[in-house]
């Protein structure tokens, strides 16, 4: 930002140093921070998601208790793993016991879940890349686990995103044939889906755990998960 303002003053005849530009910006309460992450959405995509808000605007609370809302996500055994901070002099950064140790390529697992007002259901740690075939895999011995423990005979909504194997023909014949209704969803908005904050709490709470391999990673996850109560589930 500061380049930018430099460019203008110095286009207004103004003389100033890259210091001054920073200072000036401080002064009116800007600082120089790393962006936040989001998906990329083009106005095609906002305008699917804005008619999907208002579309489900006036959906009361017994309405969304339900959906079952699911998701996949990656986990590396030094995923989120910041460690504990250490106290140190000047020059002692490089001393052995002010280090943390990384690995280059960690080994990671990715984990397919469901949850609903009523908490989360079983976990699904996946061996294969996700097709259609993986995918329906997941369906048939989790996701109806899932609904049975968290819905009971009550039906229920089902919600995915329109990642490809989720999107398949078969796929969509499947929950057809088994009668399960399917959440309409825009496309690239993980942000509308309440999973993300269990997926969240569960790498917040693993920051300092210290998984060595893809087991004791899974085990972590699988004990961190099941931590979750029906309350931070609420929607």
């Amino acid at each position: 930002m500061w380049g930018r303002f430099h460019k203008e003053w110095t286009g207004a005849g103004v003389s100033a140093s890259r210091t001054t530009a920073r200072r000036c910006l401080q002064d009116v309460g800007f600082s120089c921070r790393i962006p936040c992450v989001k998906p990329l959405l083009n106005n095609r995509r906002r305008q699917k998601c804005l008619a999907w808000a208002k579309d489900k605007k006036d959906w009361t609370a017994a309405e969304w208790s339900k959906v079952m809302f699911s998701d996949e996500s990656k986990f590396c055994t030094s995923s989120g793993n910041q460690g504990p901070r250490v106290w140190r002099k000047r020059g002692e950064a490089q001393n052995a016991h002010c280090l943390r140790s990384s690995v280059k390529f960690p080994q990671s697992v990715m984990v397919w879940g469901a949850m609903s007002s009523a908490g989360v259901g079983p976990l699904c740690f996946l061996r294969s890349k996700v097709n259609a075939a993986v995918y329906q895999d997941v369906l048939e011995h989790f996701m109806f686990p899932a609904a049975d423990q968290l819905n009971g005979d009550a039906d229920f909504i089902f919600q995915q995103d329109l990642a490809l194997a989720h999107s398949a023909k078969a796929i969509s014949t499947w929950f057809k044939d088994h009668g399960i209704p399917v959440l309409n969803w825009p496309g690239n908005s993980p942000d509308l889906n309440p999973i993300e904050n269990l997926w969240g709490i569960v790498k917040r709470k693993m920051r300092y755990a210290r998984p060595n391999n893809a087991e004791e990673l899974k085990a972590t996850i699988r004990a961190t998960w099941a931590l979750i109560t029906p309350e931070q589930c609420q929607l």
